[in-house]
């Protein structure tokens, strides 16, 4: 059985999150998307550190198509180094495990 995984996913604001997660849903790269309207970001960039308000999603894929959401993300997202990040689910409701499967395609 395909391994399945959480990939986490930043972004300035919730409409450009809610845009993206639902062309990776579309494309049939993720089953779904669970979006966290703000977060606040602190981090170090170009010498300089920013606390900065994003949103964050949290997406369910298989773990085989982690590459092509980072291409997917990297390809429309307004940063020049956006957040995605793989997690591994240790365990699942099998049951929502399969349905993730379904709802993807195969690489």
């Amino acid at each position: 059985m395909d391994e399945i995984c959480e990939v986490v996913v930043t972004a300035p604001g919730v409409d450009e999150l809610a845009a993206l997660t639902r062309r990776l849903v579309d494309d049939r790269l993720c089953a779904c998307g669970h979006q966290v309207a703000e977060i606040r970001s602190v981090y170090r960039w170009e010498g300089e550190v920013h606390a900065e308000p994003e949103a964050r999603v949290m997406l369910h894929t298989r773990r085989s198509l982690v590459p092509a959401v980072i291409e997917a993300v990297k390809a429309s997202h307004p940063y020049e180094v956006p957040c995605v990040i793989a997690l591994p689910i240790a365990e699942a409701n099998p049951d929502y495990h399969q349905w993730v499967l379904a709802e993807t395609r195969d690489p």
